[in-house]
């Protein structure tokens, strides 16, 4: 039997992985947006057209009907994100979810700005201080989400993460995050992840080597440590066995980006893959 992948090589730790880096950054931008409205500060990847390539490919996803669908955004940041999809027709339940509260008072005035946060039969676009490392999982499942979300999304989030230095039980975060996502999924919906740090196939090895490792385990600091001890026991387990130990995630689709030829190798400076809960 075939051992599962193992993940790629860890990055080294950087201050874009620190919670003070972004507490800093959206301080910054919530003041030039109050300044100036116009200025809803950075979007990231943007000069891939990122967002609105990430919402085409959800527009033509079979069995996610824009009315109604519920969306999940980890890192939203400024709430760019959440805005595109509202501003392309997709008008059920979403929220924008960050570790920095200054991120989520930017998001709510950015919202507010520009009127896009509901109307009608839209809800508002929701926005919530969260960890999604240590973050009580009832503070995002809750109502009808309450077994998951039919999107979530992650737009350099798990990039952040992979730049902490932080360690629970010896284990860098990035080495648990897909077990923490994993729930936040229903079955049979979608997690997008876009990177400007892994390659697709370097993706498709974080996130489908990862069983159900913490679908049982309690929130927060508990969670992640059953994780840490839930990819111990992954490493040392064979592919039909962790498939067969829960739900998991399995690449379905991609978003196709510009590519470019350097040295003989063809490559792309970012990666968008679409994983469906299993």
């Amino acid at each position: 039997m075939t051992a599962p992948a193992s993940p790629p090589s860890r990055l080294d730790p950087s201050e874009l992985g620190t919670k003070e880096y972004w507490n800093k950054l959206y301080t910054r931008e919530l003041s030039n947006h109050a300044s100036d409205p116009h200025d809803i500060g950075t979007v990231w990847f943007d000069d891939s057209d990122a967002e609105a390539k990430m919402v085409r490919f959800l527009d033509g996803l079979a069995g996610l009907p824009r009315s109604s669908a519920s969306i999940l955004d980890l890192g939203c940041g400024n709430g760019s994100m959440l805005l595109a999809l509202r501003a392309g027709d997709w008008t059920g339940r979403a929220l924008g979810a960050d570790y920095s509260p200054q991120s989520v008072a930017l998001a709510r005035q950015v919202a507010a700005a520009e009127a896009l946060g509901g109307g009608g039969d839209c809800p508002p676009l929701e926005f919530r201080e969260w960890d999604i490392m240590s973050g009580p999982y009832a503070a995002v499942l809750d109502g009808a989400q309450e077994s998951g979300w039919d999107v979530v999304l992650d737009k350099g989030t798990f990039d952040a993460v992979c730049l902490s230095g932080e360690k629970i039980q010896d284990r860098r975060l990035c080495e648990l995050y897909c077990a923490r996502v994993l729930p936040l999924v229903k079955k049979g919906g979608v997690l997008l992840v876009t990177s400007c740090n892994w390659t697709e196939d370097e993706l498709t090895r974080w996130f489908q080597r990862e069983g159900g490792g913490v679908r049982d385990a309690a929130d927060g600091a508990a969670a992640a440590a059953a994780a840490a001890a839930a990819a111990d026991a992954d490493a040392d387990a064979d592919a039909d066995a962790d498939a067969a130990a829960g739900p998991r995630f399995a690449v379905v689709g991609k978003v196709d980006y510009p590519s470019f030829s350097f040295g003989g190798v063809k490559g792309q400076t970012i990666s968008t893959l679409c994983f469906r809960k299993e």
